[in-house]
């Protein structure tokens, strides 16, 4: 997959790939898959350094799907990790995010170490760029479920009353102030928040809360 990727960014002029992701489950220890094309020296030092933990594109991968394109202010609070990534040869990028109904985020990264990217190069490969990211994220996504995992993840459908009530609960609220929040009996609250929990095979409401958030069923 990652050779299909580096073939599709050389021939839109990049010399750089790469594709993470992060599968919701399980919560205490979400599972991430990487690839990428870039220097072995600049993949080992992330690593080692964690600086996922620091990468401002990851965090905005984790609330946005607009592309993104690498830039002085993005890394003004990262200026170490910054540097250091341009001294390997990452100087100019482009990324963009999606996220799927399993609750995976994945993340397309194009890199080079050349020429800025232009207005007129990014309005000539926006369709291009966006295309790539998702196809990519789909195959991903297949590679990743194909996978053992030690746990089961079976498609949770929560009706729009359960929903609720987890949102209610997720922002602390007792179910008798979503009763009276939501003008419905307490036991009608508890009724929907019994059958969240069992669907989302969680240990208690605010496990389910949390669950449900991380699968983005809320």
């Amino acid at each position: 997959m990652l050779a299909v990727l580096d073939q599709a960014a050389r021939a839109l002029g990049f010399d750089y790939c790469a594709y993470g992701m992060r599968s919701p489950l399980p919560l205490s220890n979400p599972r991430v898959i990487m690839g990428s094309t870039y220097p072995s020296a600049w993949q080992q030092r992330y690593a080692e350094q964690h600086y996922m933990a620091v990468d401002p594109t990851v965090a905005h991968a984790l609330r946005s799907t607009m592309p993104l394109i690498w830039s002085e202010p993005l890394f003004e609070q990262a200026r170490p990790f910054w540097e250091e990534a341009r001294s390997h040869g990452l100087q100019v990028g482009w990324a963009q995010s999606s996220y799927d109904a399993q609750g995976n985020v994945g993340m397309m990264t194009l890199a080079r170490g050349g020429e800025a990217l232009t207005e007129q190069e990014l309005r000539a490969k926006t369709l291009q760029l966006s295309w790539l990211t998702h196809a990519t994220h789909t195959a991903m996504a297949r590679i990743a479920a194909s996978r053992p995992r030690p746990y089961s993840v079976n498609p949770v459908e929560l009706t729009a009353r359960e929903a609720e009530m987890l949102r209610w609960t997720a922002d602390g609220k007792t179910s008798g102030e979503i009763a009276q929040i939501t003008a419905i009996s307490e036991r009608t609250v508890n009724f929907h928040l019994n059958n969240a929990v069992e669907k989302l095979g969680a240990a208690n409401k605010t496990a389910a809360a949390v669950k449900a958030a991380m699968l983005r069923l809320l």
